[in-house]
């Protein structure tokens, strides 16, 4: 029998491959990245987003090879080495960014103390309400009703919160912002809900429709995305209830699935 992780494509494809083609040389921070994973594209995002130097390379966060265990003990990604120091978790790797790289425009979180706490909650908001429900949404068998209209729902009502939120086109205005970048990678991934568990953007509202347009349409954005196909293969056997798939591994490992 194949491995478990024997049908996981092992590079970015599309632009995405191209963006990679473009970081191969040196730099003080090296991205350690799995294509696929939502929490990795935020990272990358930003480093695009910001014209930062950065050298790419492309780590099996399911095979735990021991010289990615030094960089990151949990083994997943994202994680870079800036300078001989290694630093992880998403969200840490944003604000890092930010810090590192005051130079490099644009900057994703405003000056203002009073914005950028705002721009926190609703970062927050994501990380606890939205991520979680888009999760609970795709785990949820077509057989189980009761459950997947639950958590379609709580996505729904999770989306509308930040949608009232949202100034247009992007949340904060003109500027593209850390809750931008915190939130592309689930909407641009959202047709797994959609053709699989009924989830529909026009059910959020209107102004959710133009807000995930405007995000999917964003350069960095679509500099950093892969072909749809790639991903699909990984989703679809999850969705499919194979218990080999690296969905389902990492669903009952408790992480989240890619």
């Amino acid at each position: 029998m194949a491995p478990p992780d024997a049908t996981l494509h092992t590079v970015a494809t599309g632009r995405a491959a191209e963006t990679v083609a473009q970081h191969q040389n040196p730099q003080d921070l090296t991205f350690y990245s799995a294509w696929f994973c939502p929490f990795n594209h935020r990272v990358w995002i930003a480093l695009e987003e910001k014209g930062i130097p950065y050298q790419y390379k492309e780590v099996n966060p399911y095979k735990k090879e021991e010289y990615f265990l030094q960089i990151n003990p949990r083994g997943l990604v994202p994680a870079v080495k800036y300078r001989g120091k290694a630093i992880y978790e998403s969200l840490v790797l944003l604000e890092f960014i930010e810090d590192a790289y005051p130079s490099h425009k644009p900057n994703l979180l405003p000056s203002d103390p009073s914005d950028r706490a705002h721009q926190r909650i609703w970062i927050d908001h994501i990380a606890k309400a939205v991520v979680p429900a888009s999760m609970r949404l795709t785990m949820a068998q077509p057989n189980e009703q009761e459950k997947l209209e639950t958590a379609r729902n709580e996505l729904y009502e999770a989306l509308r919160k930040l949608q009232n939120e949202i100034k247009g086109p992007y949340f904060a205005g003109e500027q593209f912002t850390l809750v931008d970048v915190v939130i592309a990678p689930w909407i641009l991934r959202d047709y797994v809900s959609a053709e699989h568990r009924g989830f529909k953007r026009e059910d959020v509202g209107e102004g959710w429709v133009k807000y995930a347009k405007a995000i999917e349409t964003r350069d960095s954005v679509c500099r950093t995305m892969s072909e749809r196909d790639k991903a699909k293969v990984i989703y679809d056997r999850y969705l499919r209830g194979d218990a080999h798939s690296e969905a389902a591994k990492a669903v009952k490992a408790g992480r989240p699935i890619p």
